[in-house]
């Protein structure tokens, strides 16, 4: 049985959507509401894993990325991509694609 980390998983991913969002380490903190002056130090500590975000904290991070929270989670790649493609699509387009995954949601 594989066994996965959420803290690595976790700090994996925020550095992702911290990348992908084009934003620095410091930029990301005082977006999620960290003073400037301990933003970048904040933000590298959370992505090494030395220190660990509140649920507040992670739930700002998550906002200031443009990522469900759930993302910053997901173990699987494939899970992740899933979720952030899901996010972004409209409310119809979601529950068609629910419908189509699971066709007894409507029964």
């Amino acid at each position: 049985m594989h066994t996965v980390d959420p803290k690595a998983v976790f700090c994996r991913r925020l550095k992702e959507a911290r990348e992908a969002a084009g934003m620095s380490q410091k930029q990301l903190g005082i977006a999620a509401g960290l003073d400037e002056f301990v933003a970048s130090t904040r933000i590298n500590r959370y992505e090494v894993g030395k220190h660990e975000p509140d649920a507040g904290m992670v739930g700002r991070l998550a906002e200031a990325l443009r990522v469900p929270l759930a993302y910053l989670y997901a173990e699987d790649d494939r899970l992740a991509r899933m979720i952030l493609l899901f996010a972004r699509l409209g409310i119809r387009r979601r529950d068609e694609l629910l419908d189509q995954l699971d066709p007894q949601r409507r029964a």
